[in-house]
């Protein structure tokens, strides 16, 4: 009599069809590969998510580096601020602090930005306005790491959610369920920023002067 067939060998042995080998190797790369890319995906559906929810910022890939603001004062109506983040053109996030204000006036206003070159060095972009009449911005949004400066608010709600503000600009919102604070009004003197990206509607800049010098010359 013939020998029975193994019906405890397992399909990829020795009685399987070449082709079933393939097929069942097939099916372990594929879980890999599935592995490997829902991690990916996750994270792009989760930037998608953030756009439409106003997680992120600046509305453009910022550059690397940040800029110098500061101040004599500012007076704004209109004022929220809540957490987001930025984006450089490495798709890399950046972590902000986004401040919006509906109508803003700052005096003395003073912007730097410290470029190191090779062999060159540092090289330093100043720009300066309102010395005489205010600068005058409209829906103006600031990302920034650091702010600084004496501070008074009218009405102020600390602790806000932050996708429920109503206070500033229209788009002034963040994610649900993050921290935010508004109020009806800001006035800031002394004012010092550090930023990486700045956003207005308009932005009207009486008595403006620009200039490139070398070596290293802030704001502050």
């Amino acid at each position: 009599m013939a020998d029975s067939p193994n019906l405890s060998e397992p399909p990829g042995g020795e009685g399987a069809p070449a082709d079933a080998v393939g097929r069942d190797e097939g099916r372990v790369r594929w879980r890999r590969f599935a592995l490997l890319t829902v991690p990916a995906v996750a994270v792009t559906a989760g930037l998608g998510i953030a756009l439409a929810q106003g997680a992120l910022a600046a509305s453009f890939a910022v550059s690397g580096q940040q800029f110098k603001v500061s101040a004599k004062s500012l007076e704004g109506e209109g004022f929220a601020q809540y957490g987001s983040v930025d984006v450089n053109a490495r798709d890399e996030l950046i972590p902000v602090a986004v401040t919006a204000i509906k109508e803003a006036k700052l005096h003395s206003l003073c912007q730097s930005v410290v470029t190191t070159l090779p062999v060159i060095g540092d090289i330093s972009l100043n720009l300066t306005a309102g010395d005489k009449d205010p600068v005058e911005a409209s829906n103006l949004f600031v990302d920034a790491t650091q702010l600084g400066g004496d501070a008074v608010f009218t009405n102020i709600e600390i602790g806000r959610d932050a996708s429920t503000l109503d206070k500033g600009p229209a788009e002034a919102v963040g994610m649900q369920d993050l921290f935010a604070q508004q109020a009806d009004t800001v006035s800031i003197t002394k004012l010092q920023q550090t930023a990486w990206a700045t956003n207005a509607g308009t932005f009207k800049l009486s008595g403006l002067n620009m200039n490139i010098s070398k070596g290293k010359k802030e704001c502050f």
